[in-house]
């Protein structure tokens, strides 16, 4: 239950979801097939978004506000603050070689995900489930200005339209070799709201961090 819970839908037909989770290298009835039906839903929900919120965009500036939302690197972001790669089904060689951190992977099961809760609810259930997930990309998103913002710039926009303060990031721990290390920093609100994740960099720690803490302000 805790995988329904966490993606914000609790399946009719459970089967949707355990197929949407299962990378090809588990084996047969894997989910690119709802990856292709998401493909499609998650394009048609964030232009929709787009449109309504800002009428007087014109089309060259929708397209590139869209393509940066459901850019792969932006599916993979959301998907990490829903913990989709804890719940990847993959094959031996696939978890060996990390499969679950690799971003093509990432982003092609959340639209394997967004696939199978249209297919479970319709499209309006599914609008109302998946949308949350982008708000704060949309809303910090500017028409005119530069597009690729990372979740570290979001959640300081996001703070800063609140007159909030700024987060602070904290190194908890540094491990491995010098070649191999792995950083694990908290991002911590002044309300004492915090999220804490690691990387291969500190910066790459400091925005998975930001990442789990816009999920929740997502939530909240």
């Amino acid at each position: 239950m805790q995988q329904i819970d966490l993606i914000g839908h609790t399946f009719k037909d459970a089967n949707l979801l355990t197929r949407a989770l299962k990378h090809r290298s588990a084996g047969a009835e894997h989910n690119e097939r709802l990856e292709f039906l998401g493909d499609s839903i998650v394009n048609f929900l964030v232009a929709e978004a787009l449109f309504k919120k800002w009428p007087a965009a014109d089309e060259g500036a929708l397209t590139r506000m869209r393509a940066d939302l459901v850019r792969e690197s932006s599916l993979a972001a959301i998907a990490r603050t829903l913990s989709l790669g804890d719940r990847l089904l993959m094959g031996p060689g696939e978890i060996r070689s990390g499969g679950f951190r690799r971003e093509s992977i990432l982003s092609d099961a959340l639209e394997a995900i967004i696939g199978a809760i249209y297919l479970d609810a319709g499209i309006e259930t599914c609008k109302q489930v998946v949308l949350p997930w982008f708000d704060p990309r949309i809303a910090a998103l500017d028409p005119k200005g530069d597009i690729g913002k990372d979740a570290k710039t979001l959640l300081q926009e996001w703070l800063q339209a609140r007159q909030r303060s700024l987060p602070v990031y904290t190194l908890m721990s540094e491990t491995g070799e010098e070649h191999a290390r792995t950083f694990f920093v908290r991002c911590q609100l002044d309300d004492g709201l915090f999220g804490e994740d690691s990387g291969k960099s500190r910066r790459q720690a400091e925005t998975r961090a930001a990442e789990r803490v816009l999920s929740q302000l997502i939530k909240s």
